[in-house]
């Protein structure tokens, strides 16, 4: 049974008594009641009762973006400006209650960009859901004092550094690995790993969110393949031929459930442990062993290079509708002296 409210139009709208009771025993509550539930809670009984989220309906001939490739051979999105609604992919996750968790690694004198890269987050990453800041550094007591949103805060976890930044690098396959067994696995639902020398210039949310995500290279986004800087002697467990390769990643930044970058980190750990055996170094470290096993493994998802750039190097070509995770300017040799 229905009855009929009329708008202030003149017209009438369909309303049933079962949304009118229910929006009536919230306002009691909210005037008179105790232990209130959340916001959440309410809106998720308000959408439950009728009321929808409402958004521009797809088209289906129409292409989002028909100037790059949105989708991989093996039916991965790319994800790109213009290609997904934040709205929709927000209350998706937030009904899952997601807590996602975003590793950067402070060591030496790397802990100088730490205050920058927390600021920009909190602007800028996962606005408005769960976040667990795990940084790992040798300069616990350097680690800055950042305020902080609801639900968000910083875990401070002590590592050694290595004798040179190669080993700095390449040493977060072992550390990330060892922590996902240890506590990732049971504090958060999804981990984000990325470099510390960045800041967050724009909106970076749950669209990257995925089994398995790797970001595109910003120097080579559109190399052809013989180009790439894989490793190419076949020695190294991270050889790639040069007639084979899907598109080059940067170590900068990937992610995915806990479970997949478990399973990533220990096989790129195990693959350079082979090689440090073999009295060999891949060219690019860590990172030529992640395009190995992105390589073998196709990520589920593929971030453009809006999630990773430089514009001091690179400028902000027509193609880059928005730049969300950037380099911030440095003295490469200086930084990474000890």
């Amino acid at each position: 049974m229905a009855r009929l409210l009329r708008t202030q139009t003149g017209k009438t709208k369909c309303c049933s008594l079962h949304t009118v009771a229910f929006l009536l025993i919230i306002l009691v509550l909210v005037l008179f009641g105790t232990g209130f539930p959340s916001l959440r809670s309410v809106m998720q009984g308000i959408r439950k009762a009728g009321a929808e989220l409402l958004y521009p309906q797809p088209k289906v001939l129409t292409p989002s973006r028909n100037d790059v490739l949105v989708l991989t051979p093996w039916l991965a999105p790319i994800v790109w400006e213009g290609t997904f609604n934040t709205d929709i992919l927000n209350e998706q996750f937030r009904l899952r209650n997601t807590t996602i968790g975003l590793t950067v690694f402070a060591i030496r004198k790397y802990v100088v960009f730490l205050e920058l890269f927390l600021q920009t987050a909190e602007k800028h990453f996962m606005v408005g859901h769960r976040v667990t800041y795990y940084v790992f550094t040798d300069r616990p007591a350097a680690v800055p004092r950042v305020p902080l949103g609801e639900g968000r805060r910083v875990v401070v976890l002590e590592v050694l550094g290595g004798p040179r930044w190669q080993d700095v690098s390449m040493q977060r396959m072992v550390v990330i690995s060892r922590f996902c067994k240890q506590r990732f696995l049971r504090e958060v639902d999804y981990l984000v790993c990325a470099d510390v020398d960045m800041k967050f210039r724009d909106h970076v949310g749950v669209e990257i969110l995925s089994p398995l995500f790797g970001t595109l290279h910003p120097s080579f986004y559109g190399a052809a393949r013989k180009d790439f800087t894989y490793e190419r002697r076949p020695r190294s467990q991270a050889h790639i031929p040069r007639d084979q390769g899907d598109f080059y990643y940067m170590g900068a930044l990937f992610g995915g459930s806990v479970a997949e970058v478990h399973r990533l980190t220990s096989a790129c750990h195990q693959a350079m442990a082979i090689d440090q055996a073999n009295g060999i170094e891949a060219v690019w470290h860590d990172e030529s062993h992640l395009n190995r096993y992105l390589l073998d493994h196709k990520p589920t998802k593929v971030l453009s290079p809006e999630y990773l750039w430089d514009q001091q190097l690179l400028g902000w070509p027509r193609v880059m509708k928005k730049l969300r995770f950037v380099a911030v300017p440095k003295n490469h040799q200086d930084i990474r002296a000890t």
